[in-house]
């Protein structure tokens, strides 16, 4: 890959240093066309594309058939190597284009089963109904781009044959979506291994019960091997540069408490940054539809739209839909585990994985009732017990297509909870409201019904029942409410408190968000319009860092006593907790929160377990805990004789702080600013490699915000410089007096087609808080159109 890519970097290079001639021409038929007139096969009747000053499609046609198909060939267009990443992250092809660097990518995600699921849900779709029509028209027009015109030129640099998009694609890019939002995998290890290897005490700052047996007896090379998983699980995503689900926030308020008197909608889904951006903005009309939306690559369909009547948006459930199942392997039969009293068989497949510049790869892989066996792909590393994996997204039905098809025609609170009944896996917050004034929200997914007392944050014993599944719980055991009384509805990945008594046991984020933005809403009196929505969304504070620090400063303040460092204690003692660009305060309680756990955890759990930890939301969550417990043992060093208090390892920790900054920033404190250290670049799969990132990311930016703040640039828990990895995919608030005057505001841009206008023309805007309208009424789209395209039959 690496020889490849500075091949492909040297030809790019040498066309853009080109003054014109070849190289000019070169670049001009890589680029989108938004005007003139294309025949386009299959239509009924010539379709009209308006184009807006951000690139945006406004798409009018005759018919539903080839509204679907137009949106497909313009998507396409802009987007259509995102579209081949993410079906070859998702269905585990990566290393046929990328080499032998992505071949544990690819066993992956075979391992998983997404490809084979997806197999499964294309064989069973009806092409003949609406949504089969939708998807099929769709891809067809991605087909129809695709066939008639020059490769991107990332196709060029790597070597990518042109080939058919197909359903079963779309569906498998469904199952990485569900895949990326599944926490177990970085978490589950973890938290065994401080259970069994470590103890109950350990455990205690986690807040978890503890099992002192243990569910199976793992010996090191397991454990080495779990490690790897967790790690990979994560590596898999950064190394093809595909969007990853993070979190997210959403709320409504009603009429009763807007100054419209009208329900209001915002949102803003934090989803991993990237180079282009995750959604496609594209306004679809036909006789009796209206709505615009934000599409993902191979999916016709809106994940978040509003018209005039209604609109929604989304946020992540983080329920724990995957177990991970230790089973027990019969002693003389490797393909047969002890399931509910007796010996049961494995079922086998095999899978060819092809890899650039190397021979194909033969992947044999069993699954147990359970589940597949996802150790089974890194045989050569991992140890002798078979975990197996139960997901959520793979033992049910999940009409998520359907769903979606409903849900971007929900114009009524009924119709917008059958719509979300439907969401299977992965797990979805749908916050919606319409201009009749109703508002609602439901925690759309199939909750399994668990053994009692069987807590799904560890790895379980599949010998022992504990692992079992009777059924699910009905919908209406979810938790959802639909016009509170209290007039507002607020969703931020905290853990929800169902009024039906169903456990939902999950990976939830902090509660400080959710709290901070309540805090917001519940104001006696206000009255909320846009420009309110706008500044919340923008708040860059929370409380997690003045809560900690009550615990932490009485120690600071004991163990600093040379004058120079001192002086770093005043930012900290009057922190408000905002983490604005030019924040000391938030530089420092950063570094020092990595310090901290290092400090405390690192020596116990050993540097790779410890770095699995750090991507895990278990951490923030423990911390508070930690320091505010002197007892803990996380406290001594295990590797020293002595035994360190919790004052010697603050101390230590506190030191290490001030030394890396130093290290990092120099002596000159008008350095030592959050913004000097915290950015965002967003990175295209190519600008990996040098010199190619100069041509294809975008940034950096210095930053405001942080961890679990409203306005959520965020990343790992770690050391200075940070590098912003996720946060607000996009901005969205629609007062629904008037939902033609929407607003919000792509990350980075329109297109994914390098040296176009709208590659990256939003993206100093973003960064400043700007919001740009999102035009709905054919008056505002006729005012604002740059250029049209006619797709003609």
């Amino acid at each position: 890959m690496h020889i490849a890519l500075k091949i492909g970097a040297a030809t790019v290079i040498a066309a853009v240093v080109a003054a014109g001639g070849a190289g000019a021409w070169f670049i001009h038929t890589k680029q989108p066309v938004r005007s003139g007139s294309v025949a386009l096969k299959q239509l009924q009747a010539p379709v009209s594309v308006a184009y807006d000053e951000r690139g945006v499609p406004h798409i009018r046609a005759e018919n539903e058939t080839d509204l679907y198909r137009a949106l497909g060939y313009v998507h396409a267009q802009d987007r259509l190597f995102q579209m081949e990443m993410v079906r070859r992250l998702s269905r585990g092809e990566l290393a046929e284009v990328l080499g032998p660097k992505l071949l544990e990518t690819d066993k992956l995600f075979r391992t998983l089963g997404i490809r084979a699921k997806a197999d499964e849900m294309a064989a069973k779709m009806d092409p003949a109904s609406k949504v089969g029509v939708a998807l099929l028209s769709y891809l067809d027009g991605i087909n129809q781009f695709q066939a008639g015109h020059p490769s991107p030129v990332e196709f060029d640099i790597l070597g990518i044959p042109k080939r058919t998009f197909t359903p079963q694609d779309t569906f498998a890019v469904s199952g990485y979506l569900a895949y990326s939002f599944a926490a177990a995998f970085k978490t589950e290890p973890v938290m065994t291994f401080i259970r069994d290897k470590l103890g109950a005490d350990y455990l205690r700052a986690f807040d978890l019960e503890w099992n002192p047996e243990g569910v199976v007896a793992l010996g090191a090379k397991d454990w080495k091997g779990l490690n790897q998983l967790a790690a990979l699980s994560q590596d898999a995503l950064e190394a093809a540069r595909v969007p990853q689900f993070e979190g997210s926030n959403a709320w409504a308020i009603s009429g009763k408490r807007t100054a419209s008197g009208k329900p209001l909608l915002a949102g803003d889904p934090h989803i991993g940054y990237s180079a282009p951006a995750v959604w496609y903005e594209a306004h679809l009309s036909s006789p009796g539809f209206d709505l615009y939306g934000h599409h993902q690559a191979l999916n016709p369909l809106a994940l978040l739209g509003h018209n005039q009547q209604f609109g929604w948006s989304l946020t992540m459930f983080q329920n724990d839909d995957v177990d991970l199942i230790a089973e027990k392997a019969n002693p003389d039969n490797p393909n047969q585990v002890w399931i509910q009293g007796q010996w049961v068989d494995l079922q086998t497949r095999t899978e060819t994985i092809k890899v650039k510049g190397a021979a194909d790869v033969q992947l044999a892989l069993r699954r147990s009732p359970h589940g597949p066996i996802i150790t089974d792909a890194f045989k050569d590393s991992l140890g002798g017990t078979p975990i197996a994996m139960w997901w959520a997204f793979l033992e049910t039905e999940n009409p998520v297509l359907q769903a979606f098809y409903d849900l971007n025609r929900a114009d009524t609170l009924e119709k917008a909870r059958a719509a979300s009944e439907k969401i299977h896996a992965p797990g979805l917050n749908i916050v919606w409201a319409n201009a009749g004034g109703d508002i609602g929200w439901w925690a759309a997914a199939r909750l399994p019904i668990r053994p009692e007392g069987v807590n799904p944050t560890f790895i379980l014993n599949g010998s022992t029942g504990e692992a079992e599944k009777p059924g699910f719980y009905n919908f209406s055991f979810n938790p959802q409410e639909e016009n509170p009384a209290r007039g507002y509805i607020v969703s931020a990945n905290h853990q929800p408190k169902p009024s039906s008594g169903v456990p939902v046991p999950g990976y939830y984020n902090l509660p400080d968000r959710v709290q901070r933005l309540d805090s917001a809403l519940r104001e006696p009196g206000r009255k909320w319009d846009t420009a309110g929505a706008e500044a919340l969304q923008l708040d860059s504070g929370n409380g997690y860092g003045p809560r900690m620090l009550k615990d932490l400063i009485p120690i600071l303040k004991a163990v600093t006593t040379d004058p120079y460092d001192k002086a770093f204690l005043e930012p900290l003692e009057l922190w408000d907790g905002d983490y604005t660009r030019d924040s000391i305060a938030a530089l420092l309680f950063s570094q020092l929160l990595y310090e901290v756990a290092h400090a405390a955890m690192a020596d116990e759990m050993g540097e790779v377990q410890f770095n699995n930890l750090l991507k895990t939301r278990a951490l923030d969550n423990a911390l508070p805990r930690l320091v505010a417990d002197a007892s803990a043992p996380w406290w001594d060093n295990v590797n020293t004789k002595p035994v360190e208090s919790r004052f010697e390892t603050i101390r230590i920790a506190w030191n290490n702080t001030l030394r890396h900054l130093e290290s990092q920033h120099g002596k000159d404190l008008l350095q030592w600013k959050w913004g000097n250290a915290h950015t965002l670049t967003h990175g295209h799969p190519l600008g990996m490699q040098k010199p190619l990132n100069l041509l294809f990311n975008v940034g950096p930016f210095a930053a405001p915000g942080g961890r679990e703040t409203p306005n959520n640039f965020s990343g790992n828990i770690g050391t200075s410089p940070w590098a912003v990895t996720y946060g607000p995919s996009t901005r969205r608030v629609i007062d629904f007096a008037d939902a033609s005057k929407a607003v919000g505001i792509n990350p980075v841009g329109q297109s994914g087609v390098l040296f176009d206008t709208h590659y990256s023309d939003q993206a100093e805007r973003f960064m400043a808080g700007v919001y740009v309208p999102q035009y709905l009424s054919a008056a505002d789209v006729k005012a604002h159109t740059q250029s049209t395209l006619i797709l003609r039959p």
